[in-house]
């Protein structure tokens, strides 16, 4: 069938890796469907704003870029932003009719605007809609703090989309308790590094992290207090960070005033590729989450046969089990440390092909199309 995607986030200018879980779910499902993704993207940035298509990977990619308002008076600038939105929805709809034709079903990736475009899609061309979330505002409270109308016009889309889906059990949980549907079926990012020979076990004082320097969520500051807390008591670990962001600087002097700098490499952002090469010279991987609705890095440690130290933050406990890594509490530094030592003593016991095969059947690009196949076919025969 020919699906057209409409995703909140997809890679593209200016941020290259920006919802790439959600393009690796759409390339595999490309193998069994005709794939075409409409991706309106704000640029700010010194070229015009204008249409870039892409066909590799068996799918159609049309990103529609549009430049952004920058009013200071927010109520004016959201609607002035929803236009130019909608303009270059309608410029990539425009394309594609004449390119490709008429989809037979519209999959919109997070809400709002992408779920309300499919609505609004669904009931012009009387074809059924499908809605997939996997954005962490349903677990830190930010959805909770939207106004009456907004949080209603959400539901509104969910009721009505003939099939919906979560990335994880956890976050269908809480889509529920929001008042957002019912019966969500879990379909799971795409971990990739299962295609590469497997590594052997890495030093095993040697740790790394893969986030966002947004310490809000990532808490990389609470890995730090735990590397310098296991130092104290005697134990000389290592860790290496890769990612930016806007707590870069911080994250630096807080390193320095612990004394842990000369223990810290920060590795900056690095290319998917180079970060799976990376991730195979280390001995153990810390997701130190405050939330996660997947954790595609568990995933992906996992898949490079790397134990991993993951809080309980709603993604990675449906990866972790006593053979592949350690569960500790969200925001708790004495436990991570203690991990964290533990680890160190007990690198040995794990065994890299075990960790692989535990996620090698359930994240794989042909499982994660398969889930979406069934998912289709559903809300084409129910929609």
């Amino acid at each position: 069938m020919h699906v057209l995607v409409l995703p909140k986030w997809y890679p593209g200018l200016p941020d290259p890796q920006l919802g790439d879980f959600i393009r690796k779910q759409m390339m595999a499902v490309a193998e069994l469907h005709q794939v075409s993704v409409i991706y309106p993207c704000p640029l700010i940035l010194p070229v015009a704003p204008g249409e870039i298509l892409d066909q590799t990977d068996g799918a159609w990619e049309l990103r529609c870029y549009y430049r952004p308002s920058t009013l200071g008076f927010m109520p004016v600038r959201k609607i002035l932003n929803y236009i130019r939105y909608r303009r270059a929805v309608r410029a990539g709809v425009a394309r594609l009719l004449h390119e490709r034709g008429l989809p037979d079903l519209v999959h919109a990736h997070i809400l709002t605007r992408p779920v309300h475009t499919a609505f609004l899609l669904s009931r012009r061309w009387k074809i059924p809609y499908m809605a997939s979330e996997q954005s962490s505002v349903h677990l830190n409270g930010t959805w909770q703090g939207k106004s009456g109308m907004a949080k209603a016009i959400d539901r509104f889309l969910f009721r009505h989309a003939a099939r919906t889906t979560a990335v994880s059990a956890h976050l269908a949980a809480s889509l529920e308790r929001a008042g957002l549907g019912r019966d969500h079926v879990v379909v799971p990012n795409v971990i990739s590094g299962m295609d590469r020979p497997l590594p052997p076990p890495g030093p095993h004082d040697r740790f790394m992290m893969v986030a966002d320097l947004v310490d809000s969520t990532k808490n990389v500051s609470g890995t730090l207090r735990a590397l310098a807390s296991a130092r104290a008591h005697g134990h000389d670990l290592h860790l290496e960070v890769i990612g930016d962001g806007p707590d870069r600087e911080l994250l630096h002097q807080l390193a320095d005033h612990l004394g842990v700098a000369p223990r810290v490499r920060w590795l900056g952002r690095l290319p998917q590729a180079d970060v799976l090469t990376a991730m195979a010279s280390t001995g153990t991987v810390i997701i130190n989450s405050n939330f996660e609705t997947f954790s595609v890095v568990t995933g992906e440690a996992l898949a490079s046969g790397k134990p991993v130290i993951a809080t309980r933050c709603g993604g990675p406990e449906s990866f972790i089990t006593p053979e592949s890594g350690v569960l500790i509490p969200v925001g708790n530094d004495d436990a991570l440390r203690d991990a964290m030592i533990r680890m160190a003593q007990e690198h040995g016991r794990y065994s890299p092909a075990v960790i692989r095969a535990s996620v090698s059947q359930r994240f794989s690009p042909q499982a994660v199309a398969k889930g979406f196949d069934a998912v289709y076919r559903e809300a084409i025969a129910h929609g």
